[in-house]
């Protein structure tokens, strides 16, 4: 039965956040947010304390259910080694892994959170999930919505429709594809092999759940040593032999439970200090490690705190490239460059569900895949606050429309040579018609009324590429958006 409720409640987180990250539409944040919102290190990142109190309370008293119920990765890994139990059964053994690994490799995570947060990002659990879905499931998903679209279509029913589907980053869908294969390999040889050797969430939750209130117990008076147990755990953390249980790295899957024909194992509170086993003794100080874990993640949080177009079915429109900024454009809600970058762990929720093609994953090295705003596909509309409302980090803020409408995140910046009035002598003022603040009008040209030119109010600028997005002129905009370090209000 303890079997059979973790299993469906994984399923449901499971399938629940991979459906957050493919929802184009947004419809179903408002009732899957929350799951977002429950991950371990975005609650960390976001200073969430009601969060971080509840997974550490869940994991002292139950142990490790975290990892195996609202981890969607641990999900994943349980997900991907169930299909090889198909092929291969009762496969696992006992490893005697040391503690020590796992906390040199959470050193190097906390550290790299602090000072360059691209590398820490490739191994943090959520984030790396994400990623997955939104880069090699989204496009399917699309795809396949799509196709539901025009079979409505030929039914003359509008109520679904078209979607474009592309590839946001080609160097991103590389390393998610890569993060998909290695993940799966794993997964497929040695179950919870990510969970209990890379994850830094599972060593911080490993620690705790050696004094955890409730615990797997093997009775030794009832065993037989048939091995059942050891085959079937996962995690490869029970030696039957022994009767003895790695609890650092025990994800209560309660699959030896399950197997168990004499009853002698069960969940619940050790009767002796004799029945609490362990596999390793460096676990005795669990509680101050885990505490100056948690600690350092706190205080890193605080430290670090293209498809073509047709014009009108007729002429094909060059596509534009994507000029060189000194300073990514963030959305509005990141406070500015720094915030964003030391809030982000590029888990690109907000690229999965931004309405109007405007984030992508980047490629710039100090802010490696994480988002950042581009025009070619379209603009950030005044009224979209999509981005602020999904973050689950904090690394963008939930702001309203009108706060939004005040927001400086960028301002224009206006390329003489590029500009049709001034390259061909042709009368445009796209830029101008289309700004939504007002920022941008046409002036002459040295006094000669007949050359109109952009004039940018920087002051007034919200940043939002409209002018940068519909500029005719290619492949090169005549005005483009550059970032503001910090952003400013009206």
């Amino acid at each position: 039965m303890l079997k059979k409720i973790r299993f469906w409640l994984a399923l449901v987180f499971w399938v629940s956040l991979t459906i957050l990250f493919l929802d184009f539409t947004g419809g179903l944040h408002a009732y899957l947010g929350w799951m977002a919102k429950m991950q371990f290190l975005p609650a960390i990142l976001s200073l969430n304390i009601g969060v971080i109190l509840f997974v550490l309370a869940l994991t002292f008293l139950l142990g490790r259910v975290y990892c195996s119920v609202i981890c969607p990765m641990g999900v994943f890994q349980d997900f991907v080694s169930r299909i090889a139990g198909r092929f291969k059964k009762r496969r696992f053994a006992f490893k005697d892994k040391k503690l020590s690994t796992r906390l040199y490799i959470l050193g190097v995570f906390v550290l790299c959170l602090i000072f360059f947060a691209p590398v820490a990002d490739l191994i943090a659990p959520y984030s790396a999930y994400g990623r997955m879905i939104n880069s090699l499931f989204q496009p399917v998903y699309s795809w396949l919505h799509n196709i539901c679209a025009s079979i409505a279509e030929h039914y003359e029913s509008y109520a679904v429709y078209r979607v474009d589907v592309w590839i946001k980053s080609g160097l991103t869908f590389g390393i998610a594809l890569v993060t998909f294969i290695v993940i799966s390999v794993w997964s497929w040889k040695a179950g919870r092999g990510y969970c209990n050797t890379v994850c830094p969430v599972g060593t911080v939750l490993g620690l705790i759940s050696t004094k955890s209130v409730f615990k797997v117990n093997i009775n030794a008076d009832k065993c037989v040593n048939c091995g059942l147990c050891e085959k079937n755990c996962k995690a490869q953390a029970l030696d039957y032999k022994s009767h003895k249980i790695d609890y650092s790295r025990c994800v209560a899957c309660m699959n030896c439970i399950d197997v168990c024909k004499k009853s002698a194992i069960d969940f619940g509170r050790c009767k002796s200090e004799k029945a609490e086993t362990k596999a390793t003794p460096e676990v005795d100080d669990s509680l101050r490690k885990t505490l100056t874990t948690t600690a350092l993640l706190a205080a890193a949080s605080v430290v670090k705190a293209q498809e073509k177009t047709v014009d009108g079915g007729l002429a094909i429109i060059e596509d534009k490239i994507i000029p060189e900024r000194e300073i990514p454009v963030k959305p509005a809600g990141a406070r500015g460059f720094k915030h964003f970058s030391n809030h982000c762990t590029a888990c690109q929720l907000c690229v999965a569900q931004c309405p109007n093609g405007v984030l992508r994953p980047s490629s710039n090295l100090a802010t490696f895949m994480q988002p950042e705003m581009s025009f070619e596909r379209g603009y950030c509309r005044p009224e979209c606050t999509r981005c602020s409302e999904v973050c689950p980090t904090g690394a963008i803020e939930k702001i309203t429309r009108e706060e939004k409408a005040s927001i400086r995140a960028g301002h224009a910046v206006w390329i003489k040579q590029n500009c049709l009035p001034v390259a061909e002598g042709v009368k445009c003022g796209n830029c101008a018609q289309h700004c939504p603040s007002g920022a941008i009008t046409m002036v002459p040209l040295d006094g000669n009324p007949d050359i109109l030119i952009p004039s940018v109010d920087t002051e007034r600028c919200l940043g939002c590429g409209a002018c940068e997005h519909l500029c005719p002129v290619r492949p090169f905009s005549a005005i483009y958006v550059e970032g503001n370090l910090v952003h400013g209000d009206f």
